[in-house]
């Protein structure tokens, strides 16, 4: 009987650490893990012709860049770019990480050209499951 014990311990210590270690973390420790959200960018309708593409239109797509690249750099965003269709087919991802759902929401509606009114956004969860290496 003893040896049974002997041979149970392992996974007895394994199944009491998955139950008391997520226990011990703090609540402010559990909320700092980050979460994936990805957010799909539509052009307004009123910028799928090229003539009406403003120099405060393309400087607010130039922010939206440079804000995605900075944020890229910094490991908050995953991914993010367009597909090559004609404006009123073309949509854009952003797949990035945030502390919650709100902010996320807070992120995608402070994109540059979501604020100046170029591009529309709609937010999701999601979770990475495969890269590329």
């Amino acid at each position: 009987m003893t040896s049974k014990r002997v041979r149970s311990l392992p996974a007895m210590l394994l199944a009491v650490s998955m139950i008391l270690i997520p226990a011990l973390l703090s609540a402010q420790e559990q909320a700092t893990v980050p979460q994936q959200f990805v957010y799909v960018l539509r052009l307004a309708p009123h910028y799928h012709v090229e003539s009406a593409w403003t120099d405060a239109a393309n400087a607010a797509v130039t922010s939206h860049f440079q804000r995605l690249s900075r944020d890229a750099a910094a490991g908050q965003v995953i991914l993010s770019g367009r597909t090559s269709e004609p404006l009123d087919q073309t949509f854009g991802l952003v797949v990035f990480e945030a502390e919650d759902e709100a902010a996320a929401r807070r992120y995608m509606e402070s994109d540059p050209a979501v604020v100046a009114g170029v591009m529309t956004a709609t937010l999701h969860p999601y979770s990475v499951a495969l890269l590329r290496k």
